[in-house]
């Protein structure tokens, strides 16, 4: 078998899985992050700083282990970037924190926080514009707030910070290509999403700030969360895979009970991200819920959404409740304890490896992986293990099963019937500012001279540039 023909086997062994029916085999989709760089000899320092790095050890991993998909890079963030930008949120490995660390996520001080308490008129207001003007000045030690003086250090923060973010993403194509010519491995998914809840606990109001919002201001967490709906839309389609096999990653943070009461998650969390998932699926894309924490409070209500729309990721649910809630109406994903990967015997994780192999991969709609992203505690040993049980007793019985295709979930005909009839979007009101860019092209237009020729060129090369802008103030938002 050639490359490029282990690489289709293995693309319509993870895409039929994903529509929740039966592959060959079980399919493995290990989200690897500092783990890659213990494997290939690397620090956490190196990966997280130099993307190149990581970019290399991904490949070992993916050339040494017989997995079907990774993330070409999974260590969450490239430091070289938050630092080029100033970003305060950032603990780097070897600045501050021992060079082996995993890079740390710091929240502000709840009086600190990037965002106020009386602000939120003005990011319903402009969203795009709010992240620019305060938001921006705030999280980077360097980008002044409009009209303070401009300084040297400010200017070159946002120049590199520009083109390093256009340079690590334009790496990614030949890195995949590479995973596909050298390993025939297929990306695990294409595209980024956060709820809006999410967002503003994460990035803007903090934790804290947001729980007491919600007691004092609920209205307005509500409407602000209305506000980024159409942009966080527009981030995930526009970042998505085109042909539309990978799914949509969606890192699932604070939405869920304790950190937020049923109660909110009906009012707040559910229904500002309810209508972008079926947007997706009504655009042909799925969502993949990587839901980290517990999320069995919410199972009826992730339910609602159409057949084959997501696929469940389970991080600490307990994943044979999560196959007996869920399975018939999305496939499955993790579950394997990340404790047990990292400081477990070998024989308890191939004994557990097994049973979920055997109860909950049985009927097909089941990719093995841990319940969580994986870093430098844990075990290769283990990690083998789990590849090894999988290939051992993953493969389903000749004529239990259909051939593999990668033919994409929503365009079964069923899914096509159904995503016709689905709102999504349409019915949001749609924001005053166009999505996608920073300055209209009208209010342009008023500022130049007479235009001859080519209007519409013109206009076109100037949404185009915008659309850059507005990539990476976004892209800054929810990627770095």
């Amino acid at each position: 078998m050639t490359t490029e023909q282990l690489y289709q086997q293995r693309l319509n062994r993870y895409v039929t899985a994903m529509r929740n029916e039966k592959p060959d085999c079980v399919p493995i989709r290990p989200f690897v992050a500092e783990f890659t760089a213990k494997y290939a000899g690397y620090t956490c320092q190196q990966v997280a700083h130099d993307y190149r790095y990581a970019f290399d050890a991904a490949l070992r991993c993916a050339r040494d282990f017989d997995w079907d998909a990774v993330v070409p890079n999974m260590v969450a963030a490239w430091t070289g970037m938050a630092q080029a930008a100033g970003l305060r949120y950032y603990g780097i490995p070897g600045i501050g924190l021992p060079h082996d660390m995993g890079f740390n996520y710091i929240e502000p001080p709840e009086e600190q926080a990037f965002m106020r308490e009386d602000e939120y008129d003005l990011l319903i207001a402009d969203p795009t514009g709010y992240l620019y003007n305060v938001w921006l000045p705030r999280v980077s030690t360097e980008i002044c707030r409009p009209g303070a003086p401009g300084t040297y250090r400010g200017t070159l923060a946002l120049v590199k910070s520009a083109m390093a973010m256009r340079q690590y993403f334009d790496a990614f194509g030949p890195h995949i290509r590479r995973l596909r010519e050298e390993c025939a491995v297929v990306p695990a998914i294409a595209g980024i999403f956060k709820a809006p809840l999410d967002i503003i606990a994460d990035k803007l109001r903090g934790y804290i700030g947001l729980t007491m919002d919600m007691f004092t201001r609920p209205d307005k967490v509500l409407r602000a969360c209305e506000a980024l709906m159409p942009h966080l839309c527009h981030v995930g389609l526009t970042t998505s895979d085109p042909d539309r096999r990978l799914p949509i990653g969606f890192w699932m943070h604070r939405g869920c009970v304790p950190f937020v009461t049923p109660q909110q998650f009906a009012s707040h969390y559910w229904p500002t991200l309810k209508p972008i998932i079926e947007e997706f699926w009504k655009q042909g894309r799925q969502t993949l819920f990587y839901a980290e924490g517990q999320w069995h409070h919410h199972f009826d209500a992730f339910r609602e959404l159409p057949d084959r729309s997501i696929v469940f990721h389970c991080d600490r649910d307990d994943i044979f409740e999560v196959h007996r809630r869920l399975h018939d109406k999305f496939a499955i994903s993790g579950g394997i304890p990340n404790v047990m990967l990292s400081f477990g015997k070998p024989d308890e994780v191939r004994a557990f490896c097994g049973r979920v192999i055997l109860e909950v991969a049985s009927d097909g709609g089941y990719i093995l992986d841990a319940g969580a992203i994986m870093q430098n505690d844990t075990s290769i040993e283990n990690l083998r293990v789990l590849t090894d049980v999988c290939r051992e007793l993953g493969a389903y019985p000749a004529g239990t099963y259909s051939h593999p295709t990668a033919t994409p979930a929503a365009d079964l005909s069923e899914s096509r019937a159904a995503r016709d009839g689905l709102r999504g979007l349409s019915e949001h009101p749609q924001p005053a500012l166009p999505v996608g860019i920073c300055q209209p092209w009208a209010q342009k237009a008023c500022e130049l001279p007479e235009i001859t020729g080519d209007r519409d060129l013109v206009r076109r090369i100037w949404d185009e540039i915008e659309g850059l802008a507005n990539t990476y103030i976004w892209q800054l938002l929810l990627a770095f």
